[in-house]
């Protein structure tokens, strides 16, 4: 499904996306490394025993970005100018190695640009719930929204 236009949102609007993702621990370990995050909560099994959780951690920036990219397809894939950045961030309970992610966003807000013709921008609260129904990440982001009546505009005018 592709991404949907500025007039095509509406506050109060919620999705929840089709597509989850079961979290691996090479998921984990790849992205902690390649980020130079060397945690031990997150790369060391036998440290982590001895911690609050007992076991490895899930590095919360790559359930930041998968919470964010599994959104995308239904919101924001081929109808954005940008992502503007995120507001807040939580973490309120912890992801492991194993656990399945699904994304359920809400619309808070929709207007149009004070300085572009042809974009607004929409405020999106993301929710990353477990399999337990727990929520593990909970986002707000606001992103710079194509306006449908402006590409069209363009279209019309070739």
């Amino acid at each position: 499904m592709p991404g949907l236009y500025l007039e095509e949102f509406e506050v109060g609007m919620v999705i929840e996306h089709e597509v989850r993702r079961t979290v691996t621990e090479t998921d984990n370990v790849l992205f902690s490394t390649m980020t130079l995050n060397m945690a031990p909560l997150h790369l060391d099994a036998e440290y982590s025993k001895g911690q609050m959780f007992g076991q490895r951690l899930v590095n919360s920036m790559f359930l930041l970005a998968l919470v964010a990219g599994i959104s995308m397809q239904q919101t924001t894939y081929g109808t954005t100018l940008g992502n503007l950045g995120f507001s807040e961030v939580k973490f309120p309970k912890p992801t492991f190695h194993g656990d399945t992610i699904r994304v359920r966003t809400e619309i808070l807000e929709v207007r149009e640009s004070r300085k572009r013709e042809d974009s607004g921008i929409v405020t999106f609260r993301h929710l990353g719930i477990n399999q337990r129904d727990e929520i593990v990440c909970d986002c707000t982001r606001a992103g710079l929204m194509l306006r449908k009546s402006w590409v069209e505009a363009q279209k019309a005018a070739e």
